[in-house]
């Protein structure tokens, strides 16, 4: 199997600027649903003529309500692409990130999430394309009316099924937004160990990072980011939360977001111990016997 670094050296030849330039914080913000209606219907009304009359010809009836479908349509397409290119796809990204989102957001609801989407842009694009071939059979004013009303509220009541959807991906957008600008690159210090050993002051003492020191275990929740310069080299140092010796699979989001860092990060890893155990936690260190106490445990006990 590849190791980690030659898997990062692989993505960046595929993915040259991306690795290096993608910011979680410019995601544009998720609008409800209901607010994404309000955008559309308010543009088409105002982008498009308001006024037509019976007595118009039938064809420049047909080109005026074919017009405010087109537009309609055109509308919800270029805000539903807004959200899905904003998002990053978890194969074009660091496998740090991909596997942070997994951890945080799990991989599949996300990205049925932005399938979601997907196919709801593909179907109102559909639905504007069929009520515009229709428009093109018109006779009437009425029947042209009746069109352009049937499409815009089939398009509105598709817009609304994705409700829960643009819901939760506002929530995965806020937390992006909050996590740190990690460089996978650079020089990084990874600092770990079990919690409430002193991780988050020592963070606090070699970088100008401000983060919560408390004498409770799990004070850090999340990873944190801090610079430090040694010999005129700037190091990115990362704080993780607390890891308790136990199995992977009982291991809950907090702590994995520490392991996902050892996983996937080039770091030089300094892992903390509290040999006091005032930490709360057991520190087990294994010494080797000394020959002395070999030949001891060799001797036979007295009867």
């Amino acid at each position: 199997t590849q190791s980690t670094w030659d898997l990062q050296f692989q993505y960046l030849a595929e993915n040259p600027m991306s690795a290096l330039s993608y910011n979680f914080k410019s995601i544009r913000g998720v609008l409800p649903a209901d607010d994404i209606v309000n955008v559309v219907l308010s543009k088409t009304q105002r982008k498009t003529p308001t006024v037509v009359h019976a007595k118009y010809e039938v064809s420049r009836i047909r080109a005026f309500y074919m017009r405010k479908v087109k537009f309609t349509a055109e509308s919800i397409h270029e805000k539903l692409t807004t959200i899905i290119e904003d998002f990053p796809k978890l194969d074009d990204i660091h496998p740090f990130f991909a596997d942070l989102i997994n951890i945080l957001y799990d991989r599949d609801h996300y990205k049925l999430a932005l399938g979601h989407v997907h196919s709801a842009r593909n179907i109102i694009d559909n639905i504007g394309k069929d009520y515009v071939r229709l428009l093109k059979y018109g006779d009437s004013l009425y029947r042209c009316k009746m069109l352009k009303r049937a499409a815009l509220g089939r398009m509105v009541t598709m817009l609304r099924k994705l409700k829960s959807t643009l819901a939760y991906l506002e929530e995965v957008r806020k937390h992006l937004a909050r996590l740190p600008s990690i460089d996978p690159f650079t020089r990084t210090l990874l600092v770990c160990g079990y919690p409430n050993v002193g991780k988050s002051s020592f963070v606090n003492n070699i970088t100008n990072a401000q983060l919560e020191v408390q004498n409770y275990p799990f004070t850090t929740q999340s990873l944190f980011v801090g610079h430090t310069d040694y010999n005129y080299v700037r190091w990115q140092v990362i704080d993780t939360p607390g890891i308790l010796d136990r199995p992977l699979e009982e291991r809950n989001t907090i702590e994995m977001q520490s392991i996902t860092a050892l996983a996937h990060l080039k770091a030089c890893v300094m892992y903390f111990l509290d040999i006091s155990e005032s930490s709360g936690y057991t520190c087990l260190l294994y010494t080797s016997p000394s020959p002395r106490d070999r030949q001891k445990s060799r001797m036979p006990s007295s009867a």
